[in-house]
């Protein structure tokens, strides 16, 4: 039986695992509402604004360096009213702060404290803070009491101070049409821009640390389908490969960490994130696409398989994210010894293993391993004078064996809280998948994650943003709308279902109503019955996770060639308008949007397959082809009326047909896959 706790705070009540986990510190904690800033009005008292997230390891450092102490809760209760922000559930606020933050220290990151006034205004902050005075840094005591001290006595220059720093965040969330044309040559720009900070040795972008470039990546494969430019398919696959073979994979149960901190992809932050497994499967399905290498297949379907065994809930919901520590110790579950190896695999398997996995003695991670892929299987079976036959069944029963005994291992944390916004990215990679590998297991995850949203996550017709424990909260972002709005689109064109393409149009055209900004154009990242925060944003800048932006103005191109609407591309282009400025002088920090803008130069092929012919149907997506819109039909009169491509289409000869339309003009309706595939314009099968 568990002992009472000593402490329990205003958090019980909440539904975010971050949250809750700070439940029962010995601060006064409250979560971000209008209780805390009233009791700061009416105490007169600042705030502390102490944002993180559930798998950030220097969340949970501080927690129990800080938080956790009695000395300094007493010191933050006296001087504070102390808030708890969860970044994943409110980025509104988190944005907020961290670009104040950014401002005024040169960087960022999560722990985030912050320090306002009781009128939400902040006045200092920085990240994570040590107990006592180390790493060049005050301890977090020293900063409370100065910080308590300032507000005390010098008041008035403190909020002078964050008055101007607020102007400058006003100015900075200004995007303004640069006044350019959109044109091909702004594509050709950021290429070379890519070119120049490719790593050529390990792949990526620039040294440590690095993170999985996904959408940079997903615009240079488009980039290469429309130009053939082959240095861009290079630095897509080289990439592609060094992150599959390097420790930022897990070469046991699939799936990708967070980032790696060297140059090399070998030591990862160890944390899973639903958002980068997301974009990675997509873009590793894609290129599996594009070149039919099937090793891309596999990384694909490994890290599909990772998210249908630990991300999945019963009810359709995709899990947020896995912690980088178990028991503790950042890394434990993932890594291995040699002796641990051939306790499992037996000696002469051990030996093999280990060589190809990079496993030694000495170890490559705090005296441990993680595994690693450094030889091709040719070289690795010519090193050690077997055949490849007998490495790859050494290699596949040593993956299955050694996964089966860390299995009991103590799991990282799981935040099981569900977010609209990623589960919309996931729900396009599952869609797809299931298209490209003609998965039926895949589309009914899709299925059930599209309805399970619908259902749980609105209210009024409004989207809500997050779900835990059978409840649902907080208003819907942008990217919430924009990403779930994708995935359903996506989802449509793989199972046909209207059902689907009528929700993202309705999406769509609340993003439209809620969010566009009617005086200077571009979506705001908050509704307009949102509440009233500090700064009303906009963000164009696609980070970890695309931004609102980016998402809004692809799927309201393709929402345009779809529904027929013309309106949808009017408010895509303005966006991208707005955008092309930016992307001119950091194409890295704009993938999501450079992709887009490969779709609006590009011929989009615009396909219906009418009756029920797996065929026809699956040779769609036999190859890469990003630039394309796809009605599937039993027949043709069904939804003519809001899908203008099914107008006047029939079956010939009472056999499955498709049609292909391309730069208002129409190719003859077609019933064999030969014919369609040279419509298409894919090459021939050998």
């Amino acid at each position: 039986m568990q002992s009472p706790k000593k402490y329990t705070n205003k958090l019980i009540n909440e539904t975010s695992p971050y949250l809750l986990q700070h439940a029962h510190n010995p601060v006064d904690w409250y979560a971000w509402g209008d209780e805390a800033f009233e009791k700061a009005k009416a105490e007169d008292k600042p705030v502390l604004v102490s944002i993180g997230y559930s798998a950030c390891h220097w969340c949970h450092v501080m927690e129990h360096e800080s938080f956790e102490d009695e000395e300094t809760a007493a010191i933050m209760n006296e001087n504070f009213v102390n808030i708890k922000v969860d970044m994943e559930e409110r980025p509104d606020v988190d944005r907020i702060y961290m670009d104040f933050v950014q401002m005024t220290t040169g960087s960022g990151g999560w722990p985030l404290n912050v320090f306002l006034s009781p009128e939400k205004l902040p006045f200092f902050g920085g990240t994570y803070f040590p107990p006592v005075n180390r790493y060049n840094m005050p301890s977090f005591r020293r900063v409370l009491t100065s910080v308590a001290d300032a507000w005390a006595t010098k008041r008035d220059d403190l909020l002078l101070s964050a008055n101007e720093v607020l102007g400058e965040m006003r100015r900075v969330g200004l995007a303004e049409s640069s006044g350019e044309t959109l044109s091909e040559n702004q594509l050709d720009t950021a290429f070379q821009s890519f070119v120049r900070y490719f790593d050529a040795a390990n792949g990526g972008f620039g040294g440590a640390p690095k993170f999985p470039p996904a959408m940079s990546l997903e615009f240079l494969l488009r980039y290469y389908h429309r130009t053939k430019n082959e240095n861009a398919l290079e630095i897509v696959t080289k990439t592609a490969v060094k992150m599959a073979h390097g420790g930022i994979y897990d070469q046991l149960g699939g799936g990708f960490h967070r980032y790696s901190v060297d140059a090399v992809w070998l030591v990862p932050h160890f944390e899973k994130m639903l958002y980068d497994n997301a974009q990675l499967a997509r873009l590793y399905l894609h290129i599996f696409q594009a070149t039919n290498d099937d090793f891309y297949k596999r990384i694909a379907v490994e890290t599909l398989e990772y998210i249908k065994r630990e991300m999945l809930d019963e009810r359709g919901g995709f899990y947020s994210t896995q912690d980088a520590d178990s028991e503790g110790v950042e890394g434990k579950f993932f890594v291995w010894t040699p002796k641990e190896i051939e306790d499992v695999l037996g000696a002469e398997d051990a030996q093999i293993f280990c060589f190809y996995y990079d496993a030694s003695e000495e170890g490559n991670f705090e005296e441990k391993n993680i595994l690693n892929v450094n030889y091709t299987l040719e070289a690795t079976a010519k090193a050690l004078k077997i055949t490849p036959e007998r490495l790859q069944e050494v290699l596949e029963t040593g993956r299955d064996k050694l996964f089966a005994e860390r299995e009991k291992r103590i799991k990282p944390f799981r935040d099981e809280k569900v977010l609209t916004a990623w589960n919309g990215l996931m729900l396009a990679t599952f869609s797809e998948a299931a298209a490209i590998f003609n998965n039926n297991d895949y589309l009914e995850i899709a299925k059930k994650n599209a309805d399970f949203i619908l259902e749980n996550l609105q209210k009024d017709g409004y989207l809500l943003r997050t779900w835990k424990d059978g409840k649902a909260k907080l208003n819907a972002y942008l990217e919430d709308y924009a990403n779930f709005a994708d995935g359903l689109t996506e989802l449509y064109q793989v199972s046909g279902d209207a059902k689907y393409l009528r929700e993202a149009k309705r999406l769509a055209d609340m993003l439209i109503t809620e969010f566009w900004d009617e005086e200077n154009g571009g979506f705001y990242f908050t509704a307009n019955n949102h509440e009233e925060l500090l700064v009303r944003k906009k963000d164009y800048f696609d980070n970890a996770t695309p931004s609102g932006n980016s998402v809004a103005s692809d799927v309201l191109l393709k929402l345009a060639k779809l529904t027929g609407d013309e309106r949808y591309e009017r408010f895509a282009v303005t966006v991208l308008k707005l955008a092309a400025s930016q992307f001119r002088r950091y194409p890295q920090g704009f993938g999501r949007i450079l992709s887009v803008l490969e779709f609006y130069f590009s011929p989009v092929k615009e396909i219906v397959v009418l009756g029920d012919s797996d065929e026809l149907k699956n040779e769609i997506w036999r190859g890469f082809l990003p630039n394309k819109v796809v009605v599937l039909a039993e027949n043709g009169g069904e939804n003519a009326e809001f899908i203008p491509l099914l107008k006047e289409r029939s079956l010939i000869d009472g056999k499955p047909t498709a049609y292909v339309c391309e730069n208002f003009a129409c190719q003859k309706p077609v019933t064999t896959i030969e014919d369609l595939r040279e419509q298409l314009g894919f090459e021939s099968r050998l």
